[in-house]
């Protein structure tokens, strides 16, 4: 049992009392139902940050603060440093069932899916919220919870305001973005550490991108864990951290046990963690670690949030990601300032430094909060050159609906060559690849509704072909794509009506 009680409050350094009092005039500026997204970087302190606007909040405001978290390491941190700073709060775990004792406490802490759960069993299960903050604002997961707080102010608080799904974006549910200190203006006043960053050319051939936008586990982990990638990550550790405490990052269990393995052989003090480990073995892991001066941890998407590990000097990203917010999470791991620690070493073998730039890189957030499209695909294009055969990875479950093999044997990068080599125009490769998705929709389609539905199935698909399309012709404007696309549907949709039956 944690006792509480025991933790030391931390004090606030000066940006941070700034930010206090910049977020709570925001509050009192703008009344009710005003939503603010805060975003400062991963080791800027924003669980302190937040904790000390719920204090100054239910003071002044005379009103309950909910914080919403999706993690239990964090709703853990955030009542140690509540309690320090003598906020009366309560953990809503999946143990606690009513709120008897709610009169007691000014604050709660919840993990999402619980408080959803018993929110909708009982809308006013906690009542008398005023403020509600949410930790990590970028998971969607917290979407649900809102409609029960429509008359409150939300505060969402993150390091990368880019919403887990660029179909929902943040600014669908925050009226403003409030940015913090920069990277490297925390850097300059000595609260984070520096990076040094060190960049391997990978070839990522054979990656797939899945539904979610980023390349898929099952892909990463046939290149990652192949015997000559595991060669050039032991020759990076080797070259540049050798000796260092290390946290390695893997897109997939299976890469990260075989990095275990080839790291074991070599006599390196090594073990490896993922989400499949039970509480009592990644406790063990994570004591382990703390405790062993020049221990490497190799794991999966774990410790990208709620791990907190100031004597890591080193982070590999053993995996290539387009998520830039997974991008800065993973790095932020070893970005924690000790007496003895003012900088980091940062090994990259995913071309992921291509794709984002550097860590300490200037990052208009402002833009990327308005436009999350243009500011992405702007960010994501830099590397479509190597990327460029990259293949789709239809969802699970997809070849039920559409035969991929038909859609498999079309290459509209290998029809516009063929099209420009035969002397024709080479826009000739659309008006090929719209007949093989028509051909793959008769195929499968039992009626025109249901092609119709299938049309509407093979959007993602459709738009991955005309991107790699546009980068034939190198002109990839959004205007000029969102021209194409539309262009290309209609065309599809009417070729349909007109040769399938009703």
């Amino acid at each position: 049992m944690i006792d509480l009680d025991l933790y030391q409050a931390k004090k606030l350094y000066p940006f941070q009392e700034n930010t206090v009092n910049n977020v709570l005039n925001e509050l009192r500026k703008n009344g009710n139902e005003f939503n603010l997204l805060y975003q400062l970087p991963t080791g800027g302190g924003k669980t302190v940050i937040f904790s000390a606007i719920a204090k100054k909040y239910i003071e002044e405001w005379g009103k309950k603060v909910l914080i919403l978290t999706h993690r239990i390491e964090l709703s853990v941190q955030t009542s140690k440093q509540l309690n320090a700073i003598g906020v009366e709060n309560k953990v809503i775990n999946s143990e606690v069932k009513n709120l008897d004792d709610q009169e007691d406490y000014s604050c709660f802490i919840a993990m999402v899916e619980t408080l959803n759960n018993r929110l909708n069993e009982d809308e006013n299960f906690i009542k008398n919220i005023g403020l509600v903050i949410v930790d990590e604002a970028h998971y969607n997961s917290f979407r649900k919870i809102f409609q029960f707080y429509s008359s409150c102010n939300i505060l969402g608080v993150t390091a990368t305001p880019l919403s887990s799904n660029k179909a929902l974006p943040l600014k669908d549910n925050y009226n403003k973005l409030l940015v913090g200190e920069s990277i490297s203006n925390l850097i300059e006043g000595a609260y984070l550490s520096n990076a040094e960053t060190y960049s391997y050319d990978i070839n990522l051939h054979g990656l797939k991108i899945g539904s979610n936008g980023d390349f898929t586990i099952g892909s990463s982990d046939i290149l990652y864990s192949n015997y000559f990638m595991q060669e050039k990550l032991i020759f990076a550790y080797e070259e540049v951290c050798a000796g260092d405490k290390t946290l390695i990052f893997n897109a997939g269990i299976e890469t990260s046990r075989r990095v275990e393995e080839s790291f074991k052989k070599l006599k390196f003090n090594i073990r490896h963690l993922d989400s499949t480990f039970s509480d009592k073995d990644r406790k063990d892991v994570l004591s382990w670690f703390k405790e062993t001066p020049n221990a490497i941890l190799t794991s999966v998407g774990i410790l990208t949030t709620g791990f907190d590990e100031p004597t890591v000097r080193s982070i590999i990203i053993n995996r290539a990601t387009r998520s830039l917010t997974l991008y800065h999470q993973m790095i932020g791991r070893g970005s924690r300032k000790l007496p003895d620690k003012s900088d980091f070493k940062i090994i990259d073998l995913g071309n992921n430094v291509r794709r984002f730039g550097y860590w300490q890189d200037y990052i208009n957030w402002q833009d990327a909060f308005k436009f999350p499209d243009r500011f992405l695909e702007s960010r994501i294009s830099e590397l479509e050159d190597m990327e460029f055969e990259i293949e789709f990875e239809f969802p699970k479950g997809f070849e039920k609906i559409i035969d991929p093999s038909l859609l498999d044997t079309f290459s509209i990068k290998e029809s516009y060559f063929d099209c420009m080599e035969k002397g024709e125009k080479g826009k000739m490769a659309i008006e090929y690849s719209l007949n093989n998705h028509f051909n793959a929709i008769q195929k499968s389609s039992k009626n025109l509704d249901h092609a119709m539905g299938l049309h509407n199935i093979l959007q993602d698909h459709i738009e991955h072909r005309l991107k790699h399309y546009t980068k034939c012709i190198t002109k990839s404007t959004e205007n000029y794509f969102k021209y194409l696309l539309e262009t290309y549907n209609r065309q599809l949709a009417q070729k349909i009506r007109l040769n399938i039956d009703e």
